[in-house]
C-alpha cells in the first residue's frame, strides 16, 4: 500500500481504540453520567430529513447507518457515521465530571480538521450539543431526544439571530438495525 496516505486525525482515533480496548461490554457505558450516551450504544438504521434551502418544506434524505459503541471500560462513547450516499464521520465522546458536560470530537471525511462539540443533558431527558469550533457562519445546535420504545430522534438546528430563535435544518429518525438493511 505504498503511497497511501493517512490523515493524523484517523491516526489519533486508531489509536486511541487500540489504547482503550475497543469496544467493551456495553452495560459499563450505561452507569452514572456514562448513560446519557450509553443509551444510544447499538445499531442504528437512519431516515433523515432535510430543510429546503428556501423553508418551503421538508424533503427526505438518503439515509445512513450509525453505531454507538462503549470504549475504554466505559470511558467514552464512540460512534460510526456511515451514510448511505459514501463517506464516513466519527464522534468520540468523553464526560468530563468537574464540568458536568460532555467534551466531544468529531472527524469526517470531508471535514477540514476536527469539530470540538459540548454537550450537557437538560431538564428533559434530551442531551442538546453546541458547536465550539470550528466557528460556524450560524450558531448550532444539535439535540439527541430521549429514546423511545422504537428507537429515537435528533434535530439540527440553526439560529440566524445569535442564538435568539433556532430553526430546524435537519431531522433523524433511528431505528434498530435490522440485518437485511443493507
Amino acid at each position: 500500500m505504498m503511497g497511501l496516505k493517512i490523515p493524523p486525525v484517523l491516526v489519533a482515533v486508531g489509536f486511541l481504540c487500540a489504547q482503550s480496548g475497543v469496544a467493551v461490554a456495553d452495560n459499563v457505558c450505561m452507569e452514572g453520567p456514562m448513560a446519557q450516551f450509553g443509551r444510544y450504544v447499538g445499531d442504528w438504521k437512519i431516515e433523515d430529513q432535510a430543510l429546503a434551502q428556501d423553508g418551503s418544506g421538508w424533503g427526505p434524505g438518503k439515509g445512513a447507518r450509525w453505531i454507538f459503541k462503549c470504549i475504554g471500560d466505559g470511558t467514552a462513547v464512540q460512534d460510526f457515521w456511515k451514510p448511505n450516499s459514501g463517506g464516513w464521520g466519527t464522534n468520540l465522546r468523553t464526560y468530563n465530571p468537574d464540568s458536568g458536560s460532555w467534551e466531544i470530537v468529531w472527524a469526517a471525511q470531508k471535514l477540514k480538521g476536527l469539530m470540538h462539540i459540548s454537550a450537557k443533558q437538560d431538564e428533559n431527558g434530551n442531551i442538546v450539543m453546541d458547536i465550539l469550533k470550528p466557528i460556524q457562519p450560524q450558531p448550532r445546535r444539535i439535540t439527541f431526544m430521549a429514546p423511545d420504545a422504537d428507537g429515537w430522534d435528533w434535530v439540527m438546528e440553526w439560529s440566524f439571530d445569535a442564538g435568539e430563535t433556532w430553526t430546524p435544518v435537519y431531522k433523524i429518525r433511528a431505528t434498530p438495525w435490522v440485518e437485511s438493511d443493507d
